[in-house]
């Protein structure tokens, strides 16, 4: 258990200079006494009553003399020592004071770390309550926003893309929503962070000798003036960065980068985890092949499209590819010349239907399921030609031959055709098939269903 220190009890309420003399009334009735016994009265004595001779009294008022000097010097000397006493005292009250502001300081600072230091529990099982990465994400911009940040400035997180290499933003937080953060593949302190693989905390822009401000004021609009960002890493592997900034000075500092390489480390076996439960689940519902859907996974979204469009009244087409003579291309060239058959038919098909929302399976061995939504039949086939065309005119190299492929094709529409998603793949397969029986080579409609 962390004992939090108690706060110092001091008496803030500075000592006034105490006075070093009576008080008026009195110090006038002394005088007037010491006037009239010493000066008045024996110099009565000596020339009225003629008791003291005048040699006598010229001594008496020369000791006196002495005597008052003395007795001023001893005061001065005293008041002098009580005066530097005061001053000690004041001195050390100071001492105190300023040490008591010092305490009262490191106490704040130290019960802030404490408060962030045990939210690590909670931001562990917060960030490790779930494998998808976009949640993960969004927590680990929204603990960094509120606990480093106070919900001030800029948060961004940026994760590597694998094929490219490059940073991408993948989440933001910001206090104004309008912001627009130009720098999609992050700014010169990014690239730093990227370079170094390591933190970075910037106090004050314009004293940090390290970049080069025209530099970053021509390629950002968005002014920064502190900044701290630290990497994911998990076993020398670069995964992506957590960058917080701010546009008044200073408002990070070394002790907030401590919490954020923290959190960052926390996140980044988090973010891995993520990465490697999104990457199961795609070679789930991908073929390892052509890298398109899996047939158990097209079956599932062609029931759902169906419910879809039961609800919303609309059409949706089924197209049913199969590669004409595939066979002979295995025998002919090998099956390693089928599989560069299929590759390249499974891109040319995906490179030809970009449509929102369009679903492309390997359905069988040589055979190629599409879903296209929003399409009635007669735009259906004016797509299935056009990709018949596209896929015969494309040529590819096998064993040093130039060669092409052709398809046949089938079109079955939703819910003209069919009244559930297995007769709309029944009826897509029998116009395919209809298609090779006709010369292969071409698209066929599927008869529409009886009244």
């Amino acid at each position: 258990m962390i004992k939090i220190p108690k706060k110092p009890s001091y008496n803030t309420t500075p000592i006034p200079p105490q006075p070093f003399c009576a008080s008026p009334i009195r110090l006038i009735v002394s005088i007037i006494a010491f006037l009239f016994l010493y000066i008045c009265l024996p110099l009565y004595a000596a020339v009225h009553l003629r008791l003291v001779p005048m040699p006598h009294l010229l001594l008496f008022y020369i000791i006196v003399i002495a005597v008052i000097v003395f007795s001023v010097q001893k005061a001065l000397r005293k008041n002098d020592a009580l005066r530097h006493s005061v001053e000690d005292i004041q001195e050390k009250f100071n001492i105190a004071k300023d040490e008591n502001t010092t305490l009262t300081t490191q106490q704040s600072a130290i019960l802030a770390k404490i408060i962030r230091y045990n939210s690590l529990k909670e931001i562990i099982e917060k960030i490790n309550e779930s494998l998808d990465i976009h949640t993960v994400a969004d927590h680990l911009t929204a603990i960094a926003f509120s606990l480093l940040a106070n919900n001030k400035g800029t948060c961004i997180l940026y994760l590597v893309d694998q094929q490219t290499q490059k940073l991408n933003i993948f989440k933001t937080k910001k206090e104004d929503s309008s912001l627009i953060i130009k720098s999609k593949e992050g700014d010169i302190f990014d690239l730093w962070v990227t370079k170094h693989t390591g933190p970075l905390v910037i106090e004050n822009l314009k004293e940090d000798f390290r970049f080069d401000l025209e530099k970053i004021g021509s390629h950002e609009t968005r002014h920064c003036a502190s900044l701290i960002a630290a990497p994911f890493m998990s076993e020398n592997k670069f995964l992506g960065l957590l960058r917080l900034d701010n546009t008044r000075e200073r408002f990070y500092s070394t002790d907030d980068l401590r919490v954020l390489v923290s959190l960052c480390d926390l996140g980044a076996v988090a973010l891995e985890n993520a990465q490697l439960y999104q990457k199961t689940q795609d070679l789930a519902i991908h073929d390892s092949l052509t890298t398109l859907y899996t047939k158990e996974y097209f079956l599932a979204r062609l029931k759902e499209e169906c419910k879809r469009s039961t609800r919303g009244k609309a059409h949706f087409s089924l197209l049913l590819l199969d590669i004409d003579n595939f066979k002979n291309y295995n025998d002919q060239f090998g099956h390693m010349a089928g599989d560069m058959v299929l590759k390249t038919l499974s891109a040319t098909v995906t490179g030809s239907l970009k449509g929102a929302g369009t679903i492309i399976s390997r359905f069988g061995g040589e055979e190629f399921c599409v879903i296209v939504p929003g399409v009635d039949k007669e735009n259906a086939h004016t797509i299935a030609e056009r990709l018949r065309k596209k896929i015969e005119e494309t040529t590819m190299t096998l064993r040093r031959q130039e060669t092409n492929i052709t398809v046949s094709i089938g079109v079955a529409t939703f819910p003209i055709d069919a009244a559930d998603a297995e007769e709309v793949i029944v009826k897509a397969d029998k116009a395919m098939y209809e298609a090779k029986q006709k010369g292969r080579n071409r698209v066929v409609d599927a008869r529409p269903m009886t009244p």
